[in-house]
């Protein structure tokens, strides 16, 4: 077996602990295996995508059990290239945190961040819905840690309402495991798929039960309207850094309903046939409308990057509900662009919180106001959708694979309309954090309202703001390379939608 396969997971899992019981005193020492760690991660990120390019569908069988009996991973082109984002999410954040000094305001943020990484790293790869279900539990532990990391009431009021929302997903999520096995008999997703399609269609009632059910975990996770109401307070009440890091997890979400619904309730599937796009595409268009609704009306600029999230899971999964290759490509080259693009901005928004409050009014000056804008506006025209940037790019991908949909009029219409509304709102805040910030006489109070902050001078600004440009970097590189990006993330959804490869390489002859 190719044991580079279980190691995104094993390297985590194993660093986070040592990091508690062995340098909990030594924050320096900390720093430095932490940094090592995702470098380590990113060095086998490249090469398990490397091998995914090929095409060839990899399995590592936990404990040498074989598939349906034991658990097993899999690497395809579509969990190799979320594990290679998250590696190169992972890296900028964790030097932004070390060089704003976020990792020194509590503890254990370094050894959370990796059980983080674990948990992200594990749910892309798995090849079993109940070890998606711990990994999902991983992810929950460690980010309300990470959430709540530095103090403050608002910070633990929202951490309590993060945790207490997800527990209900959770229970949502053992609900629909247990009747997926009640009529399947078995959780490993690929023995899962072979048994939906044998089902008699007389006795598919309750699956479609248990698919409407994991489909309301996943949108959850994915913060679709109406179940997003736990992500504009968890995220703006975080610290930005971290929140920056949970730009992957709602993609995490996406993740899952494109590798269930095109495996096991796959478009093909007579069973479960249009069950999933019927409510899923409402759902994100509203989603995508409500988030640029968001962004227009906010007070506080983490609050408005945590609508800008909203708005991106929208488009990302207008395109998903459409479940066409085209389509599934396009969304997938909008996954790396939103997810760097998201994370740009609520970096950008530490910067500004950290020198003159977050509040969108005008203010006493703040230091380093022309370079900070700028990287403000980099954020606005990626998150937008503005040319010349990769989101021009993604958002046009999506429009063009909407163009044959039976509601092509309306995705159009709420995408060019929620992108106006984007750019208006974005505009708008930074019309009134960094233009008027010098006119004395609209000078307000700096109420932050009911956002957490901790304003603290950066100990070494220059890292910090490599960081910020490392993101920027990526998205440019995305927009020059666009090309090759989309070519990848094409074969990854032919890929999706040719499952019988996926399921032979997990079940051998057994299917």
């Amino acid at each position: 077996m190719n044991h580079w396969i279980v190691a995104p997971i094993v390297l985590p899992a194993i660093l986070a602990p040592f990091i508690i019981m062995v340098l909990r005193y030594h924050l320096d020492l900390q720093r430095i295996f932490s940094v090592a760690g995702v470098v380590g991660l990113l060095g086998i990120a490249l090469t398990i995508t490397a091998q995914a390019a090929s095409g060839d569908i990899q399995v590592y069988e936990l404990g040498n059990w074989p598939a349906p009996f034991g658990i097993v991973l899999v690497l395809d082109r579509l969990s190799a290239m979320m594990v290679l984002l998250t590696a190169l999410l992972a890296l900028p954040i964790v030097l932004y945190a070390i060089a704003s000094g976020w990792d020194d305001r509590g503890k254990h943020f370094h050894a959370l961040f990796h059980f983080q990484l674990m948990g992200v790293c594990g749910a892309f790869l798995t090849g079993d819905a109940f070890n998606l279900f711990v990994f999902f539990e991983v992810l929950l532990i460690a980010s309300y840690g990470l959430m709540t990391h530095g103090g403050g009431a608002v910070r633990l009021k929202a951490g309590v309402q993060y945790v207490a929302y997800n527990l209900l997903g959770s229970t949502l999520f053992l609900f629909a495991l247990g009747t997926l096995y009640a009529v399947t008999g078995t959780l490993n997703m690929a023995d899962m798929a072979v048994r939906v399609a044998e089902l008699p269609a007389e006795d598919t009632a309750l699956l479609r039960v248990g698919a409407v059910l994991l489909l309301l975990v996943f949108c959850i996770k994915a913060a679709v309207l109406p179940l997003h109401f736990w992500l504009p307070a968890s995220y703006a009440n975080a610290p930005l850094p971290v929140a920056a890091l949970f730009a992957i997890m709602t993609k995490v979400g996406a993740y899952s309903i494109l590798r269930m619904y095109t495996l096991g309730f796959g478009p093909e599937v007579e069973a479960t046939q249009g069950l999933v796009g019927a409510w899923l595409q409402p759902a994100a268009l509203v989603t995508l409308a409500i988030g640029a609704i968001g962004i227009l009306g906010a007070q506080h600029i983490a609050r408005m990057v945590a609508f800008c999230a909203i708005a991106s899971m929208g488009t990302l999964l207008v395109a998903i509900s459409l479940f066409t290759e085209a389509a599934t490509g396009a969304a997938l080259y909008y996954v790396y662009h939103s997810t760097l693009a998201t994370a740009l901005m609520f970096l950008v928004a530490d910067l500004v919180v950290e020198r003159r409050g977050g509040a969108i009014a005008p203010t006493a000056p703040m230091p380093q106001s022309g370079l900070v804008s700028a990287l403000f506006f980099v954020g606005a025209i990626a998150l937008a959708g503005m040319p010349p940037l990769s989101g021009f790019i993604g958002k046009l991908l999506v429009l063009d694979a909407a163009r044959d949909a039976p509601d092509a009029n309306a995705i159009w219409a709420v995408v060019l309309i929620g992108s106006f509304v984007t750019i208006v709102g974005l505009a708008r805040a930074g019309t009134l954090i960094f233009w008027k910030s010098h006119d004395a006489q609209h000078i307000g109070d700096g109420s932050q309202g009911d956002v957490a902050e901790q304003p603290a001078p950066e100990p070494n600004p220059a890292l910090a703001l490599t960081s910020v440009f490392g993101l920027v970097l990526g998205l440019v590189l995305l927009t020059l390379f666009a090309g090759p990006a989309l070519t990848y993330a094409t074969k990854t959804a032919e890929q999706l939608y040719t499952p019988d490869a996926y399921i032979s390489a997990v079940l051998g002859g057994e299917e």
